[in-house]
């Protein structure tokens, strides 16, 4: 299933009937189209190739919010039930599990598991 993305940003009560394997945490695209964090955008092609082929896992990017909404505590997927402390993040959704360093390294791996 080709890679999907929330409206930006996320409304969590959106995600209550989302389908995709995975989640995948990102910040939000400024004006320009570019996500603000550099972390982020470091892997961003590992997502786009582990999630992009019509024949792979499903995913789902979560736009969280801009830099000042994500850095707010009351930012909701800081919150139960995410609970994220940064991004970018990956949630398996059958188990939580999660991946939030290595991402570029060790995403292939940890979508087969």
């Amino acid at each position: 299933m080709p890679l999907q993305e929330s409206p930006d940003p996320a409304d969590p009560s959106w995600l209550q009937s989302v389908t995709a394997d995975f989640l995948i945490l990102f910040s939000s695209r400024d004006e320009s189209g570019k996500l603000w964090c550099p972390d982020c955008v470091a892997v961003e092609n590992a997502v786009q190739e582990t999630f992009g082929p019509a024949d792979g896992p499903s995913g789902l990017i979560v736009y969280v919010g801009q830099r000042a909404e994500w850095k707010t505590p009351l930012n909701p997927f800081r919150a139960g039930p995410w609970n994220v402390d940064s991004v970018p993040t990956v949630i398996r959704t059958r188990d939580g599990a999660r991946l939030v360093e290595g991402i570029t390294e060790q995403l292939a791996s940890f979508v087969r598991q």
